[in-house]
């Protein structure tokens, strides 16, 4: 039976990549699917992962009808097995109702992946709505880690070089050096500089990011292993 399926974890865990894995591995057995992205971080409609790889895929709008769209292929006589939904946490509540619809009455598989909450620690819209009508929510086995080692189980977004909880839910930014810049001519100078990282959440709740921790490092005033005691700067 066809299975609305949400595969979910933070940056850095591979979803991406089991993304492409699967659509390879179900294209190998001669199924046919479509694959979808949203805001890659490639900033271009295609499903690309850290490790380099990278397929075409289509761009998702907020006014993309999944069911609309599918309907139309198979009515032209297209065949629509599966589909591969990735950055799914960026998708309308409506839009996941739509995927469902396409699993429970033309029995087309959907796979969708995304992180499940943003930089607030707050679930994204799309990925609420994925967690309570998806058949299965699986937990990716590849833990991110933060920069001290721990686990990383939050997305943090850093901005100037200062890490926020406040702001607008969507801000694209680069992760970690993989997102392709910009012409220069349509960046301006005063822009402020948008990165996100994962930390575990001890780190999160001290508002202690890499840089941050390096700086307190290098502070005579704090030892190494007063790291983890540095108190929560005010907001």
């Amino acid at each position: 039976m066809a299975e609305l399926v949400f595969f979910t974890g933070t940056m850095d865990c591979g979803k991406s990549t089991l993304a492409l894995q699967m659509d390879h591995t179900h294209a190998a057995r001669g199924r046919r699917g479509l694959l979808f992205t949203q805001h890659d971080r490639s900033g271009q409609p295609v499903v690309s992962s850290r490790l380099g790889l990278r397929r075409a895929a289509l761009e998702v709008t907020d006014d993309v009808d999944f069911w609309e769209l599918v309907v139309e292929q198979v009515t032209k006589g297209d065949r629509v097995d599966y589909l591969i939904c990735d950055e799914a946490q960026f998708y309308t509540p409506a839009q996941v109702e739509q995927l469902a619809r396409l699993v429970d009455e033309m029995g087309v598989d959907v796979f969708a992946f995304g992180i499940s909450a943003d930089f607030r620690t707050e679930l994204f819209p799309g990925s609420r709505r994925l967690i309570e009508l998806a058949d299965r929510t699986e937990q990716l086995q590849v833990r991110a880690l933060c920069w001290c080692g721990r686990p990383a189980t939050v997305n943090a977004r850093v901005v100037d070089g200062v890490m926020v909880v406040e702001g607008e839910q969507v801000v694209v930014g680069d992760v970690g050096g993989e997102a392709e810049p910009e012409p220069e001519s349509s960046v301006s100078s005063s822009a402020p500089v948008v990165e996100y990282e994962v930390l575990c959440r001890r780190h999160y709740m001290r508002r202690m990011h890499s840089a941050a921790a390096r700086a307190a490092a290098l502070s005579p005033d704090t030892l190494p292993f007063d790291l983890d005691l540095c108190p929560v700067p005010p907001r």
